[in-house]
């Protein structure tokens, strides 16, 4: 059985950008995002999907992902929206099996290019998003 990534990023054992983490969780920017911000809320323990989460741990997944997004908003990122999206099984489009939220920020006018990069996403580039979060979170 082929290693989750999720769990080689939370063991150190493969690159991610940080946004912050706790005890139970970890938040990185997702290597394809979406959008300049893109960042994925993860719990430490595998749980491949909602069935394998612990419901209060869920509560605290969703409640980081409340805070950056509101860093994403009120931040430097300066997003003029965001959505909170967890994607539960392949059906549903889940591509890595091991529980995620996705914040995505959003910006007015970038409906197209969202559709756009669900189809073809890229790889990210180095940027700053992830420190500008950090900050935007710590406000």
């Amino acid at each position: 059985m082929e290693r989750c990534i999720f769990c080689a990023i939370i063991a150190g054992e493969a690159p991610a950008a940080v946004v912050c983490e706790t005890d139970e969780l970890i938040a990185f920017l997702d290597a394809r995002p979406m959008s300049r911000g893109h960042t994925l809320v993860v719990p430490r323990r595998h749980a491949a999907g909602l069935r394998d989460l612990d419901g209060a741990l869920g509560e605290r997944m969703f409640g980081l992902g409340h805070r950056l997004a509101r860093a994403a908003r009120e931040g430097a990122l300066a997003a003029d929206g965001a959505n909170l999206v967890l994607n539960d099984g392949r059906a549903a489009f889940q591509t890595v099996d091991h529980v995620h939220l996705h914040m995505i920020p959003r910006y007015a006018g970038d409906r197209g290019a969202i559709l756009g990069r669900i189809v073809r996403r890229k790889p990210r580039s180095s940027d700053d998003a992830a420190e500008l979060l950090r900050r935007g979170i710590t406000a």
